[in-house]
């Protein structure tokens, strides 16, 4: 009787301590590595962009879903001067804020690209998740470029398609 009690413990303690695991890749990029503190005496023009992200999409119904795998785009398409990024956001489908990425400016050096990944199996997002990016660029650069993909494959069918960042 004392074996099967100990058995049962141990089978208990094994499938009962389940591992977390991380469902998105919150920094993709060592954030802190990036840091920059800005001078608030330079003159840079301030603006914020919307970027739509399907973390999920319906499949069938609207009571089924098929979950997608997003990347998010973060570019800066000036060959001579980096761009800064003040703060990334996500929400969910009903605009309720999941995480903010970092909380210092970080730059992005010229023609340079840094992504966020959105796991396929990370669901806070919902069908009509977004990111909002609050920016910082000196006079005559461009603004950044702001893009998401979004791809699943199950066996052998894959589905992918893009959305763009618009200027808020």
């Amino acid at each position: 009787m004392r074996f099967i009690g100990l058995l049962l413990f141990i089978v208990l303690i094994t499938f009962g301590c389940e591992e977390t695991k991380e469902v998105s890749h919150m920094n993709p990029v060592n954030w802190e590595k990036r840091k920059i503190k800005l001078n608030p005496m330079d003159s840079l023009l301030h603006g914020s962009t919307y970027l739509s992200i399907y973390s999920e999409i319906y499949d069938r119904s609207e009571k089924g879903t098929h979950n997608l795998t997003a990347t998010a785009s973060m570019r800066n398409i000036s060959s001579k001067d980096s761009i800064y990024i003040l703060r990334t956001d996500y929400y969910d489908t009903k605009g309720k804020l999941i995480r903010t990425y970092f909380k210092d400016p970080i730059f992005i050096r010229p023609l340079e690209t840094i992504h966020i990944v959105i796991d396929q199996d990370d669901k806070h997002g919902g069908t009509g998740a977004n990111f909002t990016f609050e920016w910082a660029v000196k006079k005559n650069t461009h603004e950044p470029l702001f893009e998401a993909v979004m791809i699943s494959t199950t066996g052998q069918q894959g589905i992918s398609f893009t959305t763009h960042g618009i200027k808020r």
